[in-house]
């Protein structure tokens, strides 16, 4: 269902002849495609989850990206980099609020007991399969983190 979407945005933006929506999209759509032949998944697609990892990924990258040329004095390219994370964003699902991130986070960490620094890794690998793409994994490290250096 997102595929078609994105597809469909896609269409709707060769029509207007927005040509950045465009060049976004397909270079999601292209992203999409290498995580469905590196899957072995090309002939019945990734599902939706999959896909919102993908663009989660690259929503990231132009994040990572927009940092660099801030930090390089180029505005332009920053500006485009967070333009392009923004426009991608919009298909990802909504995003767990801190708070919400953290309730998984006491819960994982409920279940496994007696939880030192040395399971970090652990905690947080169990929190992202929870939270699938509605919680940036920077994010839940924090978290994690914070929650573990209270105990």
């Amino acid at each position: 269902m997102l595929k078609q979407q994105i597809d469909k945005d896609i269409k709707a933006a060769l029509l207007s002849q927005d040509q950045f929506t465009v060049n976004t999209l397909r270079g999601l759509k292209s992203a999409i495609l290498y995580a469905e032949v590196a899957s072995e998944k090309r002939e019945e697609g990734l599902d939706d989850e999959a896909i919102g990892l993908v663009i989660a990924k690259e929503v990231k990258k132009r994040a990572e990206s927009a940092e660099l040329y801030i930090k390089g004095r180029n505005k332009e390219m920053a500006d485009k980099e967070l333009n392009e994370k923004a426009l991608l964003e919009k298909y990802l699902p909504k995003q767990l609020a801190d708070d919400e991130i953290g309730e998984i986070v006491d819960n994982v960490m409920n279940e496994m007991q007696d939880v030192t620094i040395k399971d970090m890794g652990k905690i947080i690998g169990l929190v992202k399969t929870r939270t699938g793409s509605s919680a940036d994994g920077s994010k839940i490290s924090e978290i994690v983190k914070n929650r573990i250096n209270k105990k």
